[in-house]
């Protein structure tokens, strides 16, 4: 019940007359650079959270030789 690729090309041929190929490449452009924004991001909060978790590891460990003593 999946689309074949006639049905694709037919479907992109119908978009592509009514916004026209410049307004898709801008659509493109955008989206990419939208995905871009966003893996940029969950890396930068994935080392964020390791930065936190090492710090907070630190911590922990600095408090066990506080009490141990």
């Amino acid at each position: 019940m999946g689309f074949g690729w006639q049905e694709l090309l037919i479907i992109l041929v119908i978009v592509a007359l009514i916004f026209g190929t410049k307004k898709l490449r801008n659509i493109g452009s955008d989206l990419g650079g939208a995905v871009k924004g966003f893996k940029d991001g969950i890396a930068s909060d994935t080392e964020t959270s390791a930065e936190n978790k090492s710090a907070e590891e630190a911590d922990a460990s600095t408090e066990k030789k506080d009490t141990a003593e």
